[in-house]
């Protein structure tokens, strides 16, 4: 036996999940993604999406999709730095420049590259990169390819903010890298008093806005855009794999900007670009979202109703303000249980347990999309009220 299988042989997921049939992980569906779905032989509620505009199965998206496919092939072969830029990669960067009110853009293969891959090249030795402690992963994972002085804060917590920041040189390059909408928790980052600090302490503001894209601000344009701050955020990411129904990710800022990350971000250059369907699906998306202002409407229209909802039953939503609404179970096993009879009783929900959070905020994540129904909304409310109640979760 090899040094990695003997280190790893012994790897097992918690065998009591496994063993009381309660491991919620890897899930096979078999049909499109929407509002309810087929998995292991029946109907469920989907409420474990982040197809926050309900476009993955929509009828547009997928014949540009096919168009593409017909007319490009199925891949690019190669980085966009040599012979994988198509002119349909180069069209979504202007659409997005433009939509996010920036200079350029830059496409990249996945979300997760573009914070893996920018964050490193935005800042180096000597610098700061500084995070809120529940940023997403591929931002910790940025941070940790930089050469920079890494430091964060406590969640959403200006104060804590402003003591790291004012024991930091004043001319030092000071990067705060912030997710717009918390993937777990639905809450917002409190962008206007970071503005606030930003120009106190001399600092630039990375925001991602992979929750934000396509639910708030005029047209979807952003958290950024919602607060009317884009001109104040340095750097705006975002991705297609969420509001804009396809894979890959993208970052807009000023043009110099754009143009030094083009040469040096190692997840752009040393990486085979977006697919041409991938690319088509996330244009049109783009357009749809653009031309229905209605579409985002009733995504609001089902997001406060179930947050109205969830509040009037008794469960525990936290600070949520965005179609995430977390109902907090504060028990992992109690968590991963409250997640399989929800589906043995056809409402598809996602566990959240550590490292995702603190041992003692575990919890269920109910999410919206703009094809959901406040009747389907209501179902699920009263299946998982249900549930709560037996476990005593709630009263």
């Amino acid at each position: 036996m090899g040094q990695l299988q003997e280190r790893y042989k012994n790897y097992r997921v918690p065998q009591k999940y496994m063993e009381e049939g309660v491991y919620p992980y890897f899930r096979e569906i078999t049909s499109k993604q929407g509002p309810e779905v087929t998995m292991e032989g029946h109907q469920v509620l989907m409420f474990g999406s982040n197809a926050y505009t309900g476009l993955t199965g929509d009828d547009r998206v997928i014949a540009a999709a096919e168009k593409a496919l017909l007319k490009y092939g199925s891949g690019c072969a190669g980085s966009r730095f040599l012979n994988g830029t198509l002119d349909i990669h180069v069209q979504l960067e202007k659409e997005l420049a433009e939509f996010e009110h920036k200079d350029g853009a830059l496409c990249f293969s996945t979300g997760f590259s573009v914070n893996a891959g920018v964050i490193p090249q935005l800042v180096g030795r000597g610098d700061y990169v500084i995070c809120d402690d529940r940023d997403h992963a591929s931002i910790v994972d940025g941070r940790r390819l930089s050469f920079a002085t890494q430091l964060h804060y406590k969640h959403n917590d200006m104060e804590d903010l402003e003591r790291v920041l004012k024991k930091l040189p004043h001319e030092a390059v000071k990067l705060i890298v912030v997710d717009g909408v918390f993937s777990m928790e639905g809450d917002l980052a409190k962008l206007p008093e970071i503005v606030e600090l930003k120009h106190k302490y001399n600092c630039s503001i990375m925001v991602d806005e992979a929750h934000g894209l396509g639910v708030f601000g005029e047209q979807g344009r952003g958290v950024c855009h919602h607060f009317g701050l884009q001109d104040e955020v340095d750097v705006i990411m975002g991705t297609f794999s969420k509001s804009l129904a396809s894979i890959g990710g993208f970052v807009a800022a000023d043009w110099d900007t754009i143009n030094y990350l083009r040469h040096t971000s190692r997840t752009y250059i040393f990486s085979a670009s977006d697919t041409p369907a991938a690319t088509a699906a996330a244009i049109e998306a783009l357009h749809i979202i653009q031309e229905e202002p209605e579409r985002i409407q009733h995504l609001w229209d089902v997001t406060n109703y179930a947050l109205k909802r969830f509040r009037e039953e008794g469960f525990e939503i936290g600070e949520t303000e965005s179609p995430i609404i977390p109902l907090y179970v504060r028990d992992s096993y109690k968590t991963f249980l409250v997640t399989k009879l929800a589906f043995d009783r056809g409402v598809f929900i996602n566990p959240v347990i550590p490292p995702a959070c603190a041992p003692q905020d575990t919890l269920v994540r109910f999410a919206l999309m703009a094809t959901h129904s406040k009747e389907q909304v209501e179902r699920g409310v009263q299946i998982l009220k249900q549930i709560f109640v037996e476990q005593g979760i709630i009263k």
